[in-house]
């Protein structure tokens, strides 16, 4: 009889964590590893330890900016303006170091705190004027394109990223693990800590549910809202000087390609676009889908128009079997 529960308690336990996985992120890891057979067939390099690191570390740069969109889509809102954030972190933070010993010092704050001041402008703007977020985003992400052309001239900026973003983007603190990937790990490890243990991510999650809910039990809603935007500015900011860094400049228009790969990571993994449910583990899984789908387009030397098809269909595929699954509200 021992040997019969014993077994029968083995069994619920294996289909209770079956139950736990979430089947967005079960579908976005078995599709790295179809692109990795797929682009193995394409490349023997493809699935050299090098060349995976070397993506990897690509896949940090996105996930890093993934992080702060994801926090924004919890909420049931969305970020339009980190093109430009991250493009005016990259650009401030190398403008800083060309004023001394001091501006080199605080080059990497001053990128991440113009990011915040971002991000606490959309907070305001959705939170407190109760402007939607798309409009309010897209507006300071037009006045942040606007204030960089001004002091750029409208060309390409002369200042060079300091040895510090270059070591952070490009370096290897642990041999054979690049920084940058170990910046993710940070990062995440952050947004985890923040979403599962706190307050504060408890309160992103009611919200995303129910905001009326959410106000009603008790939570200062505006305060949250402007916190999560003020946190995805910064990271997209951060994401803008690792991107220096790797690149030793910043330059115009740097962050434009990254506004879909960000969002798409997030919802590829499993967060409701309507907000209050998702997990980290799934933005991590979207950002790596994302990376390897744009590098296997490219071993597989498909022309421009091509890649930009089938990158499409992936990822509306991908929205309309996991993407809009309703949170309840």
């Amino acid at each position: 009889m021992s040997e019969i529960s014993s077994s029968g308690r083995q069994r619920s336990n294996r289909q209770a964590l079956w139950r736990r996985i979430d089947p967005a992120v079960a579908t976005a890891f078995g599709c790295i590893v179809l692109l990795l057979l797929v682009g193995s067939i394409y490349s023997p390099n493809f699935l050299h330890l090098d060349y995976l690191l070397l993506q990897l570390k690509v896949a940090s740069f996105l996930g890093v900016i993934a992080t702060g969109a994801m926090l924004v889509i919890l909420l049931g809102q969305i970020d339009l303006s980190s093109p430009w954030t991250i493009t005016t972190g990259a650009m401030m933070a190398c403008a800083a170091a060309a004023y001394g010993p001091v501006g080199v010092a605080l080059a990497i704050p001053f990128g991440i705190l113009c990011g915040v001041a971002i991000g606490i402008v959309n907070g305001i703007g959705v939170a407190y004027l109760r402007i939607p977020a798309m409009i309010v985003t897209l507006a300071t992400n037009a006045v942040a394109q606007g204030l960089m052309v001004v002091y750029t001239g409208g060309f390409s900026p002369q200042d060079e990223a300091t040895e510090a973003m270059r070591y952070i983007a490009t370096g290897f603190l642990i041999p054979g693990v690049p920084n940058a990937v170990l910046v993710w790990a940070v990062v995440g490890a952050g947004a985890v800590f923040l979403l599962t243990r706190t307050t504060f991510g408890r309160a992103v999650y009611g919200i995303g549910n129910s905001e009326r809910a959410a106000y009603l039990s008790g939570i200062d809603t505006r305060h949250i809202l402007v916190i999560a935007f003020a946190i995805a500015g910064g990271l997209a900011a951060f994401g803008g000087v690792l991107l220096a860094g790797y690149s030793s400049k910043a330059a115009q228009s740097m962050g434009d390609v990254y506004l879909l790969p960000a969002i798409a990571a997030v919802v590829l993994g499993g967060t409701s676009i309507l907000g209050g449910r998702g997990s980290y583990l799934g933005t991590v899984a979207g950002a790596i889908l994302i990376t390897l789908l744009q590098s296997i387009l490219s071993v597989m030397q498909i022309p421009e128009a091509g890649r930009q098809v089938i990158y499409g269909v992936v990822i509306v595929i991908m929205l309309l079997l996991y993407g809009r699954a309703p949170a309840s509200r």
